[in-house]
């Protein structure tokens, strides 16, 4: 029985440490993704188009989560990527995605476009 606490304790940890570090890869905050975005880094939004309308960063490229499959001819792959959305959470599934079909210079922005807008960062917004 100890054995087994031991090895569910040690195989938790082990878990728990190689998700964070393996998300960590995967995530930048939006003040080095506001950074890269002056260095003209390829920002790929995957909100709605309604949402988009309402507001989004210039510049930044549009393909709603659920087109991006159908769409990736559109996105380079020699170049660096940042991908965003209102807090972070579509942005990290279609970087896992695009992780999966061969894009290695992909990252998602932590927080979304709520935290960029918090900062002040470039927005394009209807009146």
């Amino acid at each position: 029985m100890l054995k087994l606490l031991i090895l569910s304790l040690v195989s938790f940890g082990a878990f728990s440490f190689f998700g964070r570090s393996g998300k960590n890869d995967l995530e930048i905050s939006a003040e080095d993704a506001h950074e890269k975005y002056k260095n003209r880094v390829f920002l790929l939004d995957v909100r709605s188009k309604d949402e988009w309308n309402e507001c989004h960063v210039p510049k930044a490229k549009l393909i709603p989560l659920g087109e991006l499959q159908t769409r990736l001819k559109e996105i380079p792959q020699d170049k660096e990527i940042v991908v965003m959305c209102r807090s972070g959470a579509r942005s990290m599934t279609a970087t896992r995605m695009l992780r999966s079909k061969g894009y290695e210079q992909v990252v998602s922005m932590s927080g979304g476009i709520n935290v960029w807008s918090r900062k002040n960062y470039e927005l394009s917004c209807k009146k």
